[in-house]
């Protein structure tokens, strides 16, 4: 097979020819290039709205492409040693569920961690899959959820041999890595698929020293979030398969929910970055491990932050560590992570990524500098000065074994009432709750209440995370299952 040329940029060149040809648009959108809104387009520029287009033959159609963007396609695939990749354009929140409802049907069981992000979730309801939970261990030290053990994962294929697939967070947003490859031969030894869900992973397909990626692995999918590490515009993905998938199936499943107006702004972007990792990752991912290491460095030695890294690796429930995940556990300073992301934004004018119980994550990209790093350096070392204080009455955890009691979908449209949150204790959730960003849930349709749940999202509340989910916004009350359900 021809090797493609990784120059190349079909999309952008098509939008670069159609600029020329100086067409006369009596289509949407009805802003028609940005004339139509002047406000607008003072705002986003005439080069970003004369490209903000519809779908017409010179440019092709995201829903069946046949010319420029299943160019651009054939080109992603081999940029990540993939099958088949498919441009995704609403966030990789689609790429995820359009996985999971590829892989299984209304009643099918799929293996997986209990920290997953709430779009697993959202997919089961939508698709009526049963989850089978591979609970995850806890460092109680940094108040982390870890990896799926090798033992954890064969338990749950021995008791659910009927299963259709397996997901698997490769890696978790603070950087640990499962045995993915070990993982993906024990599920394909029974026939199951292997889903990744890769949306902190796009660099393990380019940078070197870095944790094997999900196509490298022998996953069978994965959904990678081109617009976090990748440098694309925000809510673009790319959806990979590998050779044992049918990627006309997987493109039904995907013209389900994705919209028939796809973004140009958002193809072009990937298309873009594509070829930028693909001609410069290397040296890109290696610039972005050195200065997170270079951060790491210099906040350990601030004393009671601890940024951690590859020394954690035991084998098995961290069987690897992104090194360009610069995450950082706050508990000894005495300040949840949640309250240093606060101080940090309010006084500093620094935005990490989040903060939640015990830890703050940093995202480091080939956009940071090193004038940057230092100040968020100084910012912590100044924040340790002025806040420290005793950490007792520190929660020690953030995740919480659930009991499953109800499938999601039948709970999420079963009949329900809204209760006191405080009275919910030993009832059936049929809602959400989670802290948004990571976006894994503390409560998940399905799921008995327990006081322990209820403490934690009390706490979390107090702490001032961002708790989002319920119908109820002031999360005062939650929907519960009817009695006798």
């Amino acid at each position: 097979m021809t090797k493609l040329s990784q120059d190349r940029m079909p999309i952008l060149e098509a939008l670069n020819q159609f600029k020329q040809m100086r067409v006369v648009p009596f289509d949407v959108p009805g802003h028609k290039r940005g004339k139509g809104n002047r406000e607008l387009t003072d705002f986003l520029g005439e080069r970003c709205m004369s490209v903000d287009v519809n779908s017409m033959k010179p440019l092709d159609n995201l829903c069946h492409p046949i010319s420029v963007i299943k160019e651009a396609e054939e080109l992603a695939a081999e940029a990540f040693g993939a099958k088949h990749a498919f441009f995704m354009v609403n966030g990789t929140t689609s790429a995820v569920q359009s996985m999971v409802l590829s892989a299984c049907k209304e009643g099918d069981k799929i293996i997986l961690p209990r920290n997953v992000h709430r779009s697993v979730i959202n997919a089961l309801i939508l698709g009526g899959a049963i989850p089978v939970y591979v609970n995850p261990e806890i460092n109680h030290e940094l108040g982390i959820s870890l990896g799926m053990t090798l033992t954890g994962v064969k338990k749950a294929i021995f008791e659910n041999p009927d299963a259709k697939a397996l997901l698997i967070n490769n890696p978790t947003y603070y950087g640990i890595c499962s045995n993915i490859k070990a993982i993906t031969e024990l599920a394909h030894e029974q026939g199951m698929l292997v889903l990744a869900d890769e949306a902190h992973g796009t660099h393990f397909y380019f940078g070197e020293n870095l944790p094997i990626s999900g196509m490298a692995a022998g996953a069978d999918m994965a959904s990678v979030s081109m617009h976090k590490s990748g440098g694309s515009l925000t809510q673009s993905s790319f959806l990979l398969v590998g050779n044992e998938v049918n990627p006309g199936h997987v493109r039904q499943i995907i013209n389900l929910t994705q919209t028939t107006s796809g973004s140009y702004l958002l193809l072009s972007s990937l298309d873009i970055s594509r070829k930028n990792l693909a001609v410069n990752g290397k040296e890109i991912f290696q610039k972005v491990y050195q200065m997170a290491q270079y951060a790491r460095d210099e906040i350990n030695q601030i004393g009671d932050y601890y940024a951690y890294s590859r020394e954690l690796i035991n084998g098995d429930t961290i069987y690897d560590f992104d090194v360009t995940k610069l995450s950082i556990n706050t508990l000894d300073v005495g300040l949840a992570g949640i309250e240093v992301y606060n101080i940090l934004r309010d006084e500093y004018d620094i935005q990490v990524e989040f903060g939640d119980v015990g830890n703050i994550l940093a995202y480091i990209s080939v956009g940071d500098c090193q004038r940057n790093l230092e100040r968020l350096v100084s910012a912590l070392a100044e924040i340790r000065r002025r806040y420290k204080r005793d950490k007792a009455g520190m929660l020690q955890y953030e995740y919480i074994n659930p009991e499953v009691v109800v499938a999601p979908r039948e709970a999420f449209y079963a009949e329900k009432e809204s209760l006191e949150i405080h009275k919910t204790v030993g009832r059936i959730c049929s809602e959400f709750v989670m802290c948004y960003p990571p976006g894994i849930p503390i409560l998940a349709p399905g799921e008995r209440i327990t006081r322990e749940m209820l403490d934690s999202i009390e706490y979390v509340k107090e702490k001032g995370c961002s708790v989002t989910g319920p119908e109820d916004m002031d999360i005062k009350f939650l929907n519960v299952l009817k009695e006798g359900y």
